[in-house]
């Protein structure tokens, strides 16, 4: 088996409402990265006020996948997409579908909400399904995008093997499983 391939009718964006924090849209860059993201968008001032303040822009993007991902920020995060990209909200919205019951489309950009609020009427209204990550509690904005990103993996695509694990990890990591 090889590295998981995406078609080329598959196309994968994150769409961040006003995020605040540095910190998470690192996070969400590097699952981005992680799991073959096509794009990163954001709207708001808050992010880039925070990241030029703090001097911090991608302090968690680790492997640098904002040099091969684009994060652009926008008016509105459902600007230029194709007629085919589906709208997925996904926050803890009433009558939301549970994500593990969930079929993900083939294009998509889903949408999260700011770490301190929620995703605006307008883009629930707008959208093609409601998600929820079934929690006690709420996960922060970071934490979120990589469990939608795992479900869509988990439930698509190929998932990977030996030459994906020994790109993938860290290169002090060299262990392997005990052969019988």
């Amino acid at each position: 088996m090889s590295e998981p391939v995406k078609s080329s009718k598959e196309l994968v964006l994150i769409g961040l409402l006003n995020p605040k924090s540095p910190t998470n849209v690192g996070g969400v860059m590097r699952a981005a990265g992680c799991y073959q993201a096509d794009g990163v968008r954001y709207t708001g001032k808050r992010y880039a006020l925070a990241a030029s303040h703090r001097g911090e822009q991608y302090n968690t993007d680790t492997k640098r996948v904002s040099r091969n991902i684009p994060l652009t920020g926008v008016e509105c995060l459902l600007d230029d997409l194709d007629d085919d990209t589906q709208v997925i909200c996904v926050d803890l919205i009433e009558g939301a579908i549970p994500l593990p019951e969930f079929r993900h489309p083939k294009k998509a950009i889903y949408l999260f909400g700011p770490e301190d609020g929620t995703l605006d009427q307008g883009l629930v209204d707008r959208a093609d399904s409601v998600v929820y990550v079934p929690t006690v509690g709420c996960m922060n904005l970071a934490s979120s995008v990589n469990v939608l990103l795992y479900d869509r993996l988990a439930k698509g695509r190929s998932h990977g093997s030996d030459e994906l694990i020994r790109q993938s990890r860290d290169t002090n990591n060299r262990v392997k499983v005990k052969q019988a």
